[in-house]
């Protein structure tokens, strides 16, 4: 069973930081592409940041030298390092892993995890 598990959300004051991880099982991560997206309530769910499984790294430009992505493929766990957080920031944050041939999801190899809670707030 595929789970993908976040963890290190919570509540921080704006310029704050905080690291979330995603800890996946039941794929051979080091083959599977990551990101992590967000959702604000009454928003479109967006994709903040992506890595894939050769190392190439994206992020949206909202959050470009804000937040870091990276991965340990030996413990199968995807991280997004947030700084410098700004309560426009606020969302539910998620993390997806997918395989990706030629910038196409393969159907029946995408998955989800349950998302953390980021909220930003003085």
């Amino acid at each position: 069973q595929v789970q993908l598990v976040e963890s290190g959300g919570g509540l921080v004051q704006p310029g704050g930081s905080l690291r979330l991880s995603c800890a996946a099982s039941g794929i051979l991560f080091g083959i599977y592409d990551m990101a992590w997206y967000r959702q604000a309530p009454g928003k479109q769910r967006e994709l903040v940041a992506c890595i894939t499984s050769s190392g190439t790294i994206n992020y949206a430009d909202s959050v470009k030298d804000r937040f870091t992505i990276s991965r340990d493929n030996a413990k199968n766990t995807v991280y997004l390092q947030l700084s410098s957080l700004k309560p426009e920031d606020t969302a539910v944050y998620s993390c997806n892993a997918g395989l990706v041939v030629r910038s196409t999801l393969v159907q029946g190899y995408d998955y989800w995890g349950q998302g953390t809670q980021v909220t930003v707030s003085s």
